[in-house]
């Protein structure tokens, strides 16, 4: 079962296509000229006229900008060193027009001197060239929805990983971290969900390798996971495209359905001098709240009301004199503040070194980076030391080659959290105030059932050690006049040693166990070749013609290897080979993807666009029948702006309509083998080896489809100044990856199939704004709205899982539970809603109460400068999404607590007479206020967070020019430092299931966010 798995890379040679091409044209015009001259025996006028092209600002020159004698067909573009020279047969003086991508064409007339051209950068957008799949494109000519996220946008926030730097960035992108603890996974959809089993993340394209997002965390810490993309440093990035419609995403086939993250780092340019740029910030973090536990002596009054309203007898409640045998009276219990043990002031450093440059035909650029992060609960820790270097060289006109690497390191010290008892906060939060932290021998307590918090911080040992190259080579072949060939080779190499160890002293661990210890290896390697063919050609400039075929083999390899020891002759002894019991297991998986591709783009007087794409995906991960899979697309736009009777108007600087409609396919979460048959080893029986059946074939299994319609508008106004862009996208989801149950008389509990249909339908608008340009003073504004409405539309069997339940007609992330009609003010008792009327109270009254989606969802940018100071203020939020606050449910629940969990404050307002009017009922744990979990657990999740506010300032160039420095700046910024929201845990901004896909906004025991405050400067030379 090992075929080949796709691929796919961006590359950056664009401007090298548009100057080779451009340069071939003119020496056919020219050399057609001449014969005709010459067959005309007319006699040739030989003008040579020479000149370079540079940026306005920047003094840098430009390579292959185009250049054209006004009236003719002369054209010409520059070299290496932006320098052109003209030989024609044109009398002096003429009008030449000078144009490049993002400047604004420069119309002079010469007359034989040499000219220096000097273009202005447009103030648009859209004038941008940016990265598509295996290419680039015009803005402006663009037929997809393409979101753009530059370095500059996301330079000042003080996170590990770029996926949570991406939040509230661009519209259509929904991002939420699941926990505080850095380095760990983070929610990220793009246009929503359409897979239950199989995966709903993006796909991640770093510099054309492939990042394989697959977590190799295998010892669990109760909910959430490591997140391999915290491996790349946001240091090292130039831009980010997020490909969202099917036009964008279907050339990427099986990887495309949940939306593409391209990204392109930083490189160094042709004949430019060295240039050093060195970065520092250190950061603090500490928790911006905390949960409302009561004191001991309200523990003990409202634990005593609960046993009365159990019936209990007065003179054996809980809290009675101790010379009764009781705990002592409430007011005399103590209280013990283990929440404030496991926090602290969590401090962060980063420190980003690079050299860029370039001779006449080499550029490098090589980067280093060391961050290291503490979380805001003891003792989790995140460190990663990274290397980066992209080369590229070009041999001739004919010949470039190219490498991108990057080296990882990375270190990450856990403790078990959120979802399991022997967690760090579990113990903290839920164990009651009143009980003792230590025993009187000075060994740590755990008078409930869950661990002592400081044991798990002090004891625990949870390390996780990673290592991870990856890499791409390419080789870039000149056909002829605009055809080129690119073959390429990447690789990504990721591999993780955890090691875990649960002394005597610790829950996990205590006797007869006596010592509890793991040890992981995990190993997952990509491999990719591809072939590209690309073809470019413009005729007139009217007619631009784009053509691309390529090939892609891919294959993943996932190892395990895992070793548990039990029983260790003293907690000094922590190798496994201490223990007196050892069982190991290993195992490895492969799988495969062969893929072919092709695009072809036709572009009328830049005015009319159309581009259709088809990629063919075969997966050893589906029955023979079925291993091909076929995503075409196909994108049209029209710049109605370049039309006359649109710009009579004189409204519009930019008008551009675009529809797209296409498909692409999802595999990715599912076992590799997931059709097939499978047997499983180690069943032995009186030291026999043995198998024994281990997955039920079904040779019917094929791919899991998405087709998506997108309409777009894109308008500029004043010359660019303002930009608005809107899009509404419908996507369906068939033949949804399913593991279904079966009956057990076959012999297994599921099996893997095609059933189900999920829809996503949403809104986009984006909004750019240089609300004021004045030379001392500007004011850019950026504010993105997004709407997304899912629907599960065909679902056999309704899935339960943790408050939440997935059927036919509802959307993913439904909320289930009894809903709750108030508090009886006579008796004290919960009125639930009688769904189906029986006048009793069952399963069948059970109904979605919510889902945590967000009715509205994106955020909102200010960018300031004065002079040469810089002011950012950037708002993310999320409107009309619910959130299951299980950690309420757990402190206010008597069904959960029974005494051993802790309450939150608002228990003080439960019922305690006729008449009293309130929403928490009477104290017991008995009856339907126990045993019926109500809705009033479910909370508003709308937030609005003020994410980022960093002020910088920037030495003057006359005072670092002596010095032979470029630019230095120096900056301070606060991260979460407001944020508005009515929901009563500690941060509305939460998911303890991060490793479940399938669970979106349910709070149990996780802090907040940090707020983050940080000081740096950047500085080159």
């Amino acid at each position: 079962m090992q075929n080949f798995k796709k691929g796919r890379h961006l590359y950056s040679a664009y401007s090298l296509q548009k100057r080779l091409l451009l340069f071939s044209s003119s020496i056919i015009l020219l050399i057609s000229s001449s014969l005709i001259s010459v067959a005309q025996t007319k006699p040739l006028i030989n003008s040579t006229l020479n000149g370079i092209v540079s940026d306005a600002t920047t003094g840098e020159t430009l390579i292959g900008a185009s250049i054209q004698i006004q009236g003719t067909t002369h054209t010409a573009s520059t070299d290496n060193k932006g320098k052109f020279n003209f030989v024609t047969g044109q009398k002096f003086p003429y009008t030449l027009i000078v144009s490049y991508v993002g400047y604004k064409t420069a119309i002079l007339v010469v007359d034989g001197s040499p000219v220096n051209v000097r273009l202005e950068p447009e103030a648009s957008q859209l004038n941008d060239v940016i990265v598509v799949g295996y290419g680039q494109q015009n803005r402006k000519t663009l037929t997809s929805s393409v979101a753009t996220v530059s370095a500059k946008q996301i330079e000042d926030i003080p996170a590990a990983g770029l996926d949570q730097k991406l939040q509230g960035q661009a519209s259509g992108l929904l991002v939420s971290a699941n926990t505080s603890v850095p380095g760990s996974g983070i929610f990220i959809r793009v246009r929503g969900s359409s897979s239950i089993n199989a995966s709903n993340d993006p796909l991640y394209v770093v510099d054309g390798v492939f990042i394989n997002n697959r977590t190799l965390q295998s010892i669990t810490t109760g909910g959430q996971q490591t997140s391999p993309i915290a491996d790349i440093n946001p240091g090292d990035i130039e831009s980010m495209e997020i490909l969202k419609d099917a036009n964008a995403t279907a050339i990427y086939g099986s990887r495309g359905a949940n939306g593409v993250v391209l990204i392109t780092t930083k490189r160094g340019k042709l004949n430019k001098k060295a240039k050093v740029d060195f970065g520092y910030y250190h950061g603090v973090s500490k928790a911006i709240k905390f949960w409302p536990t009561l004191t001991g002596e309200q523990e003990g009054i409202l634990q005593n009301e609960t046993w009365l309203n159990d019936g209990g007898a007065f003179n054996l409640r809980p809290f009675r004199p101790k010379s009764e045998g009781g705990l002592g009276l409430p007011e005399e219990q103590v209280t013990i503040d283990r929440v404030g043990l496991i926090f602290q002031n969590a401090p962060t450093d980063n420190f980003d070194l690079s050299v860029a440059g370039g001779d006449a035909k080499t550029s490098y650029y090589l980067g280093g980076n060391y961050f290291n992060q503490e979380a805001i609960v003891k003792p989790d820790r995140f460190r990663r030391a990274s290397f980066r270097i992209n080369l590229g060289h070009q041999f001739d006109e004919k010949i470039k080659i190219g490498v991108s690497a990057n080296l990882v390191s990375t270190f990450r010290n856990m403790t078990p959290n959120n979802n399991v008892p022997n967690g760090t906060v579990n113990g903290a939060l839920y164990t009651p105030v009143y009980l003792p932290l230590y025993n009187e021998d000075g060994s740590y307590a755990r008078p409930s059932l869950f661990e002592n918090p400081v044991a798990a911080i002090k004891e625990t040992i949870f390390k996780d050690v990673g290592s991870r190259v990856t890499a791409n080579a390419f080789g870039e072949y000149k056909i002829t006049s605009g055809l080129k060939f690119r073959t390429s080779w990447s690789i990504d190499f990721n591999e993780s040693k955890a090691v875990n160890f649960y002394n005597s002293k610790l829950q996990l661990g205590q006797a007869p166990v006596n010592g509890t210890g793991t040890t992981a290896l995990n190993r997952n390697v990509t491999l990719i070749n591809e072939q590209l063919l690309t073809y470019d050609k413009v005729w007139d400039n009217i007619h631009q013609f784009n053509a691309t075929v390529g090939n892609t083999l891919q294959k993943e390899t996932f190892e395990n290897t895992s070793v548990t020891g039990v029983g260790y002759p003293t907690d000094e002894f922590s190798q496994i080979s201490s223990s007196a019991s050892q069982t190991g297991t290993s195992s490895e998986s492969q799988a495969g993807l062969v893929s072919f591709f092709g695009r072809l783009s036709y572009g009328y007087n830049g005015k009319y666009m159309i581009d259709a794409s088809v990629r063919a995906d075969a997966s050893s991960r589906f029955g023979k029948d079925n291993r091909w899979g076929y995503f075409p697309a196909v994108g049209i736009a029209w710049r109605a702006s370049q039309e006359e009777f649109i710009k009579k108007l004189n409204l519009f600087s930019e008008l551009k309509f675009n529809a797209s409609y296409g498909s692409t396919g999802n595999q990715n979460g599912i076992p590799d083998f997931a059709a097939l048959g499978l047997w499983n080893g180690g069943n032995n029986y009186l030291n026999t080896a043995g198998i024994l059946p281990f997955q039920l074939a079904n040779p019917n299994l094929k791919w899991e489809t998405t087709t998506q319609l997108n309409l777009g508008v894109n308008m500029g106004f004043f010359a660019d100044r303002f930009n608005v862009e809107l899009n509404y996208y419908d996507k369906y989801t068939s033949n949804l990856l399913l593991q279904q149950p079966i009956s057990q008389k076959l012999g297994f509990a599921t099996i893997f199939s095609n059933s189900g249909e999920i829809s996503n339908k949403g809104f986009e608008l984006a909004l750019n704004g240089q609300l004021i340009a004045q030379k001392s003073f500007s004011w850019n504004a950026r504010i993105n709205i997004s709407t997304n409405k899912n629907k599960i539309e065909k679902l056999n069997t309704p899935i339960l899982d943790n408050r939440t339940i997935m059927q036919q007609g509802s959307p993913l992330y439904s909320f289930y539970a009894h809903k709750q009609l108030g508090v009886n003010p006579e008796n004290g008792d919960v009125l639930f809603e009688d769904l189906n009327g029986d006048k009793a109270l069952s399963d069948a009254d059970l109904q979605i109460i919510g889902d945590a989606w967000p009715d509205f969802y994106g955020g909102l940018g200010n960018e300031f400068t004065y002079g040469d100071f810089d002011l950012n203020v950037f708002f993310n939020y999320s409107l009309g999404n619910s959130i299951w606050n299980n950690t309420r449910y757990r402190m206010g629940h008597g069904g959960s607590r029974n005494g051993v969990f802790a309450q939150l404050q608002d228990q003080l307002d439960r019922w305690q007479k006729p008449g009293d009017i309130t929403e928490v009922p009477r104290l017991t744990t008995k009856g339907n206020n126990a045993s019926i979990i109500p809705d009033r657990f479910l909370e508003d999740g709308s937030y609005v967070r003020l994410k980022t506010v960093s002020i910088g300032y920037r030495l003057p160039k006359k005072i670092l020019a002596k010095h032979h420095i470029s630019n230095v700046r120096i900056y301070l910024s606060a991260t979460n430092l407001l944020t508005f929201t009515k929901y009563k845990g500690v941060d509305p901004e939460v998911n303890t299931m991060g490793s479940n896909q399938n669970v979106m906004g349910y709070d149990q025991a996780i802090a907040s966010q940090p707020r983050t405050f940080q000081a740096g400067f950047n500085v080159a030379f």
